[in-house]
């Protein structure tokens, strides 16, 4: 299958951060609804596609929101002070363009400092280069969202964009809809609310489903640029298959599935040990009397960053190891 550039494109540039996920959910159900058996949306916003069978109950999970910011305190000068949504550093944000839903930028700013190290959330603004007190009434309002602003770039082997995390992972899940092979296994495919913010939308979810097995699909940190991360993990390697996060342990027995269907079929794979963050099977694999789960990530260099980089070839793993769970016996 061709890396699907206009798709991927498409999901990072809709706005869509931790609860507001009403945009990305609608651009979602617009590519998969000629190719979903039932199509549902829960009371906290998780889309649930179903492909029906009498086989094995298998949910998938990719999250749909991004990380961003939300107005806390807006001014008549046009400087809006701001909390993020998700995991973002002070630091790493600075200096950073962002949009609004009404197509109004920004950049983030910082107070005079003397000491730059010790810059915090609570010292930085957003300048909307709006002078004009009544149309910053008229157009900024305290709990309005923005989302970095970052151009859609991509190179022969790489995408480089905002909203990798997880747009990726939604992209998986969409062209595996869309190629679902035939099988008797009951193959629900999740995308899910509110993760940044503590894997909420998957918890529901998860529960209202109650699979036999659940596979989330998200990013992974690397090791192999200079930032100084050091783990195993890195481009044009193949699928990574998670042991371990700050969230959950894997299952032997998904650990094994993974890795001999990624065997099988020739899909090229490595292991993932992260020490930090988490996915939707963190929250999955708790659930009801227990749900084996494991994750299949996609190796993302620069990840809550206006310039996240993944692989062609990586991704395109990815699906096929997602494809290959879905026909398991």
């Amino acid at each position: 299958m061709k890396f699907n550039s206009e798709l991927m494109k498409k999901l990072s540039d809709c706005i869509s951060p931790s609860g507001r996920e009403n945009n990305i959910r609608e651009l979602i159900i617009s590519e998969i609804k000629d190719f979903a058996d039932e199509i549902n949306i829960d009371a906290l916003g998780n889309l649930i596609v179903r492909k029906t069978g009498k086989g094995k109950k298998i949910m998938f999970s990719a999250h749909m929101d991004q990380v961003g910011f939300m107005i806390t305190h807006v001014d008549e000068k046009g400087f809006l002070r701001f909390t993020n949504i998700g995991g973002l550093h002070p630091k790493e944000i600075l200096g950073q363009r962002v949009i609004f839903d009404n197509e109004y930028e920004g950049i983030i700013c910082s107070e005079k400092l003397e000491d730059k190290e010790k810059i915090a959330m609570n010292k930085l603004f957003i300048d909307v280069a709006i002078t004009d007190a009544t149309s910053i009434k008229e157009n900024f309002l305290i709990g309005d969202i923005c989302v970095f602003k970052t151009d859609y770039y991509e190179t022969d082997n790489c995408i480089m964009c905002k909203a990798a995390d997880d747009r990726a992972g939604c992209y998986v899940l969409i062209e595996a809809i869309k190629n679902h092979p035939e099988t008797d296994n009951d193959v629900y495919y999740v995308f899910s609310v509110q993760e940044e913010v503590g894997l909420r939308g998957a918890k529901t979810a998860g529960y209202s489903v109650n699979p036999d097995i659940a596979i989330a699909l998200d990013v992974t940190a690397t090791g192999d640029s200079l930032d100084g991360t050091k783990m195993d993990v890195k481009l044009h390697s193949g699928a990574a298959i998670k042991l371990m996060d700050k969230s959950i342990i894997t299952h032997t027995n998904i650990k094994n599935l993974l890795t001999n269907l990624a065997i099988k079929n020739n899909i090229k794979y490595q292991y993932e040990i992260l020490e930090f963050g988490g996915t939707d099977a963190g929250a999955i694999h708790t659930l009801r009397d227990g749900v084996p789960s494991g994750v299949i990530s996609i190796p993302t260099r620069n990840i809550h960053s206006s310039g996240e980089i993944f692989s062609k070839e990586d991704i395109q793993e990815c699906l096929k190891l997602t494809l290959a769970v879905c026909s398991s016996k």
